[in-house]
């Protein structure tokens, strides 16, 4: 009889980092223990303050459109009534969806990627943080295990005290603002730097494994700065990021063991995209700027530029291109949610990033040199920047 008690678990599949992601999206807060009525205006009155800031979502359940699916079936205007499973309708000011079928979770995860805040009713929804609400209309003993992470107390008015039970069933509860659900303004800024706080930190990322076949040499060794041109790149994206790695194949990874950190390519033949994808399958977590080995003129100023520029709302922040027509991949925050819209491109048979960026919304800023987008791919090149770099100096 054979044993296994000794033998190591066997992992089937490769262990990945997953993005952080409550039951909707990234962000998000769900308001209970008021009657849905009051969830719903409060909802819409946050929403309507932080809208020209946020993109906010909006989760909850109506309770007559049910009654009336049960009772009579869809509306006979409508296609779900003849049998469809999805309807779209152009409503001009905004665009509709409907769904026959239930979603499931990861479904649902990717319908609210591009939501920076999803407000929810929790009466009716779970969500990874909550914002309470202390009403008699609505008493919460029967509902403490939605109360996983309480952030936020509102008194209903009238009421003037949190109650023993939830004093007790809530962690760090004395470390809880609480307010009055008349204080919209109070409660807007609160929300506002909830938000803050979950702004993804950056990290950058030298994009270094090409094959340099037109320089017939590795460019990211290639040296401009009394250093090779990856190491220099590293070094400036280390000024204005947590952390910095080098994108590589798996040649130059073994060069770069003990010297860089590096993240060797898991997406192979897709050129610069598969150095983003790699980076941002290590860790969805963080945003990640990208920048091509090969701008020798590249100055931290201008990476300071763009960070400070940074909008965390969008899918990427990045500059025009020489031209000034198309945005430049190369030179690019890309904000963690730019991974699935990534991967969706490449689904659909497309791996230029910058294809991504002309479809999507981002940030598109002007450079303040426009020389610093000069890059080098032949000797010829190459020994024409040495020049002006040694004139320049």
């Amino acid at each position: 009889m054979t044993s296994f008690e000794n033998k190591p678990a066997h992992q089937k599949h490769v262990a990945l980092s997953r993005p952080k992601l409550g039951h909707f999206g990234r962000t998000e807060l769900a308001i209970l223990g008021t009657p849905c009525g009051n969830i719903k205006k409060l909802a819409f009155a946050i929403t309507a303050k932080l809208s020209g800031k946020l993109k906010i979502a909006y989760v909850d359940a109506d309770h007559k459109s049910a009654d009336a699916e049960a009772s009579n079936g869809p509306d006979v205007n409508t296609a779900l009534a003849y049998g469809s499973f999805l309807e779209y309708t152009d409503k001009i000011t905004f665009q509709r969806l409907d769904y026959r079928t239930n979603w499931n979770e990861y479904q649902q995860k990717t319908f609210f990627q591009s939501a920076d805040l999803v407000l929810v009713n929790g009466n009716h929804f779970p969500a990874q943080a909550q914002i309470i609400v202390i009403d008699p209309a609505k008493p919460l003993e029967k509902k403490l295990d939605k109360l996983t992470n309480v952030r936020l107390i509102l008194l209903q008015e009238g009421v003037t005290e949190v109650p023993d039970f939830i004093q007790k069933h809530v962690t760090d509860i004395t470390q809880i603002p609480v307010l009055s659900i008349t204080e919209i303004e109070k409660i807007t800024d609160f929300i506002a730097g909830f938000y803050q706080q979950n702004i993804p930190v950056l990290n950058g990322l030298v994009l270094a494994g090409g094959k340099s076949t037109r320089m017939q040499s590795d460019k990211g060794l290639l040296q401009y700065h009394d250093q090779d041109q990856r190491t220099h790149v590293h070094q400036l994206l280390s000024t204005v990021c947590v952390e910095a790695f080098v994108s590589c194949n798996s040649t130059q990874a073994a060069d770069l063991e003990d010297k860089l950190p590096y993240l060797e390519d898991r997406f192979l033949n897709l050129g610069p995209k598969g150095g983003i994808l790699t980076a941002l399958q290590h860790d969805p977590n963080v945003a990640w700027l990208a920048v091509a080995c090969d701008l020798p003129f590249l100055s931290k100023e201008t990476l300071d530029y763009l960070v400070q520029h940074r909008d965390h709302t969008k899918m990427a922040t990045a500059f025009y291109d020489s031209d000034g027509k198309f945005p430049e991949p190369l030179l690019t925050i890309w904000e963690p949610r730019s991974y699935a819209l990534l991967l969706q491109f490449l689904s659909l048979g497309y791996s230029c990033p910058r294809k991504a960026l002309i479809n999507s919304d981002v940030k598109l800023l002007t450079i303040p040199n426009v020389t610093e987008l000069r890059n080098v791919n032949d000797q010829a090149a190459y020994k024409e920047v040495l020049t002006d770099l040694h004139q320049k100096r």
